[in-house]
C-alpha cells in the first residue's frame, strides 16, 4: 500500500483553479474569495501527444523561430535551451532523428503530410526548402518544422514508419513504399549512384532505394553511411567505408546497398546501431555483434587494430541476453533483458569520473535509473545514443541522461558534463527519444 501511495504522489501535478460558485463564498472578502484552490492531476489524467527539445537552437533545429531570430520582447538569440521545451505541431508524431545540426520527425498516420524537416539544409537533407542563408556562419537552414513533400505512388495509403539522420543525409523508412534517402551522397550513403560534382543545396530529389531481397524494418544512418535491416533479420550497408563501417571486407567507398556476411552470416539480427564510424548489432538469440571503428576501444576484445571492415562477434558473456544497443562516437552501450545497462569505449561513459575507458562493458548501477526498495520493479526500457552523449528511458516513463554536455544537449539545466545518468524534468510519459550531436527531441505523453 505505501509503494502505490508514494507512485501516485509522484505523479501527481498542482494545477490552480478559482472559485466561481458565488453562494459559496458568501460572507468572504474579495482577496478570500480570489484565492485559487491546488488540485492534482492523477495518473489516470488523459496524456496528450507532445514533442520536447532542447540543445543547441541556433541551425534552427529546435524548430523555435523565436530562439534564433528574436521577436520584440527578446533583444538577443536565445543559443541554447538547456531544459525540454514544448514544440507546438498539432500533428501526432511517432518517430524523431536528430542529425548533425538538423531534425526530422514523422506522422504514422495516411495524411499527405508525414515528414518534417527544421535545422540546417545546406545539402538539402531535410529536403527541397527555400533556405533561409547566414553568411557570416555559412549556414543554410530551416527554422520551424516544414512539410517534406515526398514521391509516394499511393500517398494516402502508405505510412511512415521511421526517420533517420546522419552528418548530411537522410533516410526515410515507410510501410509498403520501401525506402527513401535525401541529403548529401558523396560518399554513396544514399544508396545511389554518385554524381563528381553534383550539387546538393535546394535539391528536389528523393531517392527510391530498391536494393533488398525483403523487405526492410529498420534503417540506421551513421556520420557519412547508411545501415538497412530486413525482415529476414539479414543487414545491408553503403556509403563511406574508411573506417570499415561498412562491413563489406574493404575500406573503400559503396554507393549500392550490399549484405554483410562475416560473423552476421546465417543470424537474425534484429538491430542496429550506429551514429558515428562505428556499427554494432544485436541478434535475435541475444548476441552482440560489431564492426566499423575501434581507435576507442569499442572492439578491442577481437582485433588489437583500429579498424574492422568485416561483423564480428563480441564475446561479451557476462551480458546475459542482449536486448538492445546504442552506439555513439566513441562509447558503446548495451541494454539487457533484465534492464540492466552496461558501458564501454571512451569518454563520458556513466560511472563516475574516474572511468574514462574499458574495453569490456561495466554495469551502470540500476539505482541511477530509479531502482529503490520503494519501486523494486523499476528496470531500464530503452537506450539511445548521439556523438557523446547516452539516453535511456525506464519502464515508469522516467528519461535520465549523461556525457558531454556539448552545447546544453543533455537538457539537465546547465552546461556541465554528466558522469552519471540524470533524470531530466519532462512533463509526462517519455515514449521515445532521439539525440545528436548538440540537440535532442523527446516524444512525449504529457499531462500538459
Amino acid at each position: 500500500m505505501l509503494t502505490s501511495l508514494y507512485r501516485k504522489l509522484c505523479v501527481l501535478k498542482p494545477r490552480l483553479l478559482f472559485h466561481r460558485n458565488l453562494s459559496s463564498t458568501a460572507g468572504k472578502s474579495k482577496r478570500e474569495d480570489e484565492l485559487p484552490i491546488f488540485q492534482y492531476v492523477g495518473e489516470r489524467t488523459k496524456r496528450k501527444d507532445r514533442v520536447f527539445v532542447w540543445g543547441f537552437s541556433n541551425t534552427g533545429a529546435l524548430g523555435i523561430p523565436s530562439f534564433v531570430i528574436p521577436d520584440t520582447g527578446r533583444k538577443k538569440p536565445k543559443q541554447y535551451q538547456l531544459t525540454p521545451y514544448r514544440l507546438e505541431m498539432d500533428e501526432k508524431i511517432s518517430s524523431a532523428a536528430c542529425g548533425y545540426g538538423f531534425t526530422l520527425l514523422s506522422s504514422s498516420t495516411s495524411d499527405i503530410t508525414k515528414v518534417w524537416g527544421m535545422g540546417l539544409n545546406k545539402d538539402s537533407q531535410i529536403g527541397f526548402h527555400r533556405s533561409r542563408r547566414d553568411r557570416t556562419r555559412g549556414y543554410e537552414y530551416v527554422l520551424e518544422p516544414s512539410p517534406v513533400p515526398l514521391p509516394l505512388d499511393r500517398p494516402q495509403n502508405t505510412r511512415v514508419l521511421q526517420v533517420s539522420c546522419g552528418r548530411a543525409h537522410s533516410l526515410i523508412l515507410t510501410d509498403n513504399e520501401g525506402v527513401l534517402s535525401m541529403g548529401n551522397n558523396s560518399y554513396g550513403q544514399c544508396a545511389r549512384k554518385i554524381i563528381e560534382g553534383e550539387i546538393y543545396s535546394e535539391s528536389q530529389l528523393i531517392h527510391r532505394v530498391k536494393a533488398f531481397d525483403s523487405k526492410v524494418e529498420q534503417i540506421a544512418c551513421g556520420q557519412d553511411h547508411s545501415l538497412f535491416r530486413t525482415e529476414k533479420g539479414e543487414v545491408y550497408s553503403c556509403g563511406w567505408g574508411a573506417d570499415g563501417q561498412t562491413g563489406l571486407g574493404h575500406y573503400d567507398i559503396c554507393s549500392v546497398p550490399t549484405k554483410l556476411s562475416g560473423d552476421l552470416s546465417g543470424t537474425d539480427i534484429i538491430q542496429v546501431a550506429t551514429y558515428g564510424d562505428c556499427c554494432l548489432a544485436v541478434s535475435k538469440g541475444g548476441d552482440l555483434f560489431g564492426w566499423g571503428n575501434s581507435e576507442y576501444l569499442q572492439l578491442a576484445t577481437v582485433t588489437n587494430t583500429t579498424q574492422v571492415n568485416v561483423p564480428r562477434h563480441l564475446p561479451f558473456n557476462h551480458l546475459g541476453k542482449v536486448k538492445q544497443v546504442a552506439c555513439g562516437g566513441t562509447g558503446c552501450a548495451v541494454l539487457n533483458g533484465d534492464g540492466n545497462v552496461f558501458v564501454w569505449g571512451y569518454g563520458i561513459l556513466g560511472r563516475g569520473p574516474n572511468f574514462m575507458e574499458s574495453q569490456v562493458p561495466e554495469l551502470i548501477p540500476p539505482s541511477l535509473f530509479g531502482l529503490s526498495d520503494f519501486n523494486p520493479s523499476v528496470r531500464v526500457k530503452q537506450i539511445f545514443s548521439g556523438l557523446g552523449h547516452f539516453a535511456a528511458v525506464n519502464n515508469r516513463g522516467e528519461l535520465f541522461v549523461w556525457g558531454k554536455n556539448l552545447r546544453g544537449c543533455l537538457g539537465t539545466g546547465r552546461l556541465e558534463d554528466q558522469y552519471f545518468p540524470w533524470r531530466v524534468t519532462v512533463p509526462g510519459e517519455v515514449v521515445n527519444v532521439a539525440c545528436g550531436v548538440d540537440h535532442m527531441i523527446a516524444l512525449v505523453k504529457s499531462i500538459i
